[in-house]
């Protein structure tokens, strides 16, 4: 087993997947965007390297000699057009690992990523799944549902509001939610064992409905949640009034009608599942936000 490329090694599926590398012995090259993270990275024994995905030069030489990578489409919320960004990424990811023929990949996709439209920013998965598959190179394409830890964003409006919004027609309709470290893990199982063929590999979690999200955040924080379902109207508008350029909060929009339409559903080759319950994700959510909070006061 040769060198291990993992790419967003400080996003949550990233790091996860880093972590559980290191702990089975392998030799991991992370990749990421700031000289400080490499220092991190190098302190936990991992090789680093400071590149972004969309410099196809310096990724092919950060990929020189991997016998597996794993990457992801990162979502930015800042660009003019999510088109032209996720595109401008595949072209440089799909290249890059063209260019220095790379064996096995194991990417971040995502339920719906079968589709070609109709799924907001999923699309771009779509593309760069296909764009992967043109290399040669064996794909694993991981497509997990709902994350538990979106709840993070949640967290200081349900603190400060009392209210728990959720974008969708029943706060009652359970859907399975994965943790991102049981991600990380199917991640680092198939780097270290690859199949002989490429794959589209679902992971299912526990299911919950959104209320019982809500109950659960509301117990954590100290107060009773008021849950308010939003109409597919107003989606768009409250993102924007949430923060989100009004391309984003429309592409997001059509993402949450996808989900709606069970557009999203797994239709993958075959599934696994992780076990990590949503309380136990929340736990640690709320131990690192009160660890941030702690650290600004001090």
């Amino acid at each position: 087993m040769g060198t291990i490329v993992v790419a967003g090694a400080t996003g949550r599926v990233g790091s996860a997947t880093a972590r559980s590398l290191l702990a089975a012995g392998a030799n991991v090259r992370v990749l990421v965007r700031r000289h400080a993270d490499a220092q991190a990275w190098q302190a936990r024994g991992a090789e680093a390297r400071v590149v972004t995905l969309d410099d196809r030069p310096r990724l092919g030489g950060a990929l020189d000699g991997c016998s597996g990578l794993f990457v992801l489409l990162p979502f930015d919320l800042t660009v003019d057009d999510l088109d032209e960004h996720a595109d401008r990424l595949i072209d440089s990811i799909a290249g890059a690992v063209a260019d220095r023929q790379v064996p096995h990949v194991v990417m971040l996709s995502s339920g719906g990523a079968d589709l070609a439209e109709g799924t907001g920013p999923i699309t771009g998965l779509h593309r760069l799944e296909r764009a992967l598959l043109a290399t040669g190179t064996t794909l694993t394409a991981l497509r997990p549902g709902h994350f538990q830890e979106k709840v993070t964003n949640l967290i200081e409006v349900a603190r400060e509001s009392g209210v728990y919004p959720v974008f969708a027609a029943s706060a009652d309709i359970s859907k399975p939610m994965v943790a991102t470290q049981d991600i990380g893990a199917v991640a680092a199982g198939a780097l270290l064992s690859p199949p002989a063929a490429s794959e589209a590999v679902d992971i299912i979690g526990p299911a919950y409905s959104e209320r019982a999200v809500a109950v659960a955040l509301g117990a954590a924080l100290g107060r009773q949640l008021h849950v308010a379902t939003l109409p597919d109207e107003a989606w768009a508008g409250a993102l924007q009034d949430a923060g989100l350029r009004p391309h984003i909060a429309t592409s997001v929009a059509d993402l949450y009608r996808a989900d709606e339409q069970g557009l999203l559903a797994p239709r993958g080759d075959r599934r696994v599942h992780g076990h990590t319950s949503f309380e136990a994700t929340l736990d640690r959510l709320l131990d690192t936000v009160g660890s941030d909070n702690r650290t600004k006061e001090n």
